[in-house]
Parts: C-alpha cells; structure tokens; sequence
C-alpha cells in the first residue's frame, strides 16, 4: 500500500501546484456573490451590453438583409442573411460580456482599488481570486447571450434543436475569452495599454466568418480567421442553431477548452506573483 500512496500523493501535490484550483473549498464564489452584489447598482452596463448585439441583429437583418437575400454557409446549406448572422453575434455576445469584466473592471480592482490587497486578508488566495473573478466574468457573458438567444429565437433566427446548447456553449466561449482576457490583463500598466484589447476585439469581431462566409475570404486570410478565437465560437454557435452538427464542432470545442484552461493558468500565476511579492 504504502508503494501506491506516496507517488499519489506526489501527483496530487504537483497537479494543485499547476492548476489554479482554490485553496479553500469554494472560495471563489465569496468574490462572485461581492460582484453580484456591487453589480446591483450598475444595471445599466447589463442593459447596454445586451443591446449592442441586438441592434446589430435588427439593424443587419433589416439593413442588409434586404439586399441580400440568403447566405450559402461553408456546409453548403442555404439560410437568410439574419439566420446566418445570429449565431455569430452570439458568440460576440459572450465574447464581450467577459472580456469586459476581465479586463477593464478587473485591472480597477487590482491597479487603483486595491481591492485583491485587502482580499489575500480573508481565507481567499491569488488562485481564489482568479477563479472567482473568472466565474463571474461568465455569469456576466452567461446572462448576454442567454438574453440574446431569446431576441434571436423571437426573430425566428433558430432552426434547430441544437439551440438548446447554444447557452452553454456560449458560456463556453465566455470561458475562453474571460480567463486569456484576465490573463492579458496581469501585464497591463495604465489604461493606455486596453487600446490593444480594442485593437484585437474589434478586427475578431467584424472578420471572424461573423458578416460573412469563411469561403469569401482569400484563402491567404482564410488561415488567419480560422486561428482566431472568436472564429471557433462563431463557427460552433453556427452549428448548432443551424443544426448542422458534425466532427468538426469537436475541434471548435478543444482549441476554446485549451484556450481557457492556458488563460486560467497563467492569470492565477501572474497573481500570485503580483500580490505575494
């Protein structure tokens, strides 16, 4: 017995070095429950950001999907111009709710509140901090898109049953972007440097296969989309409300996944050596 315990106990030991797993059970969601609770307060940042992906969707539909009829997807199924652009302003739904709670409002908290300072005072540590702050960054993403999904549903934009997991595939997403979004922000010095969060949201969100098939793409750009992020949210969000599921959602699902997991590591990491040192 004695033979199996020990490098068990080893392995377990080097896994809880690596992984930003809280050291107290479930500390992180104290920090989840205080933003919830400041949050109250800043309602009108829920609405706004809820509306932008909106009228984007009525704006294109109307706008645009008056001049252009019906969209042919890269799987070669037929659908109108709204259809075909819902999935991907989900996806940009969940993109922008968590990057902007893990980004802007999490540098506040740790550059000019202090707040994480007077956190490391209770039982919570720096991976308590990332985890909580990550898990909130995905309710936040969570409510947009579960909102939009409505809107979208209403607008007759849902053609599959697959629907049902387009939820928690856009917190999937959100998961992605709020943990590599945190991450980014550990290294930021002044509010000057979020012009590159804009730098690299803004070109993602109108070039990610969002308004347009990958196929009409030079095949040069083609490579360049497909490697971003957002595409893979796009393109898995558009698989399931278009119900054109197959292997390759598979593939969507682990670079987002490896995404996150790299993100929540290196964010816990960063503060750890920012708050303990």
């Amino acid at each position: 017995m004695s033979f199996t315990t020990a490098p068990t106990r080893g392995t377990a030991s080097r896994l809880a070095r690596l992984l930003p797993v809280p050291a107290g059970a479930g500390l992180g969601r104290m920090l989840v429950e205080r933003n919830a609770t400041s949050f109250r307060h800043g309602w009108i940042a829920l609405v706004t950001g809820f509306a932008e992906p909106v009228f984007y969707l009525f704006s294109l539909g109307v706008g645009i999907g008056a001049l252009v009829r019906t969209v042919t997807t890269d799987s070669g199924a037929v659908v109108t111009y709204p259809v075909f652009v819902a999935p991907a302003l989900l996806a940009a739904s969940a993109m922008n709710g968590a990057v902007m709670d893990s980004t802007f409002n999490v540098f506040f908290k740790l550059k000019y509140a202090k707040l994480y300072d007077s956190v490391l005072a209770t039982p919570m540590g720096p991976r308590d901090i990332a985890v909580g702050e990550i898990s909130w960054a995905l309710i936040r993403g969570g409510v947009y898109s579960a909102l939009f999904l409505v809107v979208a549903l209403l607008a007759g934009a849902v053609q599959s049953w697959w629907a049902l997991l387009a939820l928690p595939a856009a917190v999937f997403i959100g998961f992605a972007f709020a943990a590599v979004g945190m991450f980014a922000t550990t290294f930021m010095r002044s509010w000057v440097d979020f012009d590159y969060v804009t730098l690299a949201i803004q070109p993602m969100f109108l070039f990610s296969a969002t308004f347009f098939p990958l196929s009409t793409y030079p095949t040069a750009l083609q490579w360049v989309v497909q490697a971003t992020p957002l595409y893979h949210g796009v393109a898995l969000e558009r698989a399931l409300m278009l119900g054109e599921v197959g292997v390759g959602v598979l593939g969507h699902v682990v670079y987002l996944l490896a995404l996150g997991v790299v993100g929540l590591v290196g964010a816990a990491r960063r503060l750890e050596r920012l708050l303990l040192s």
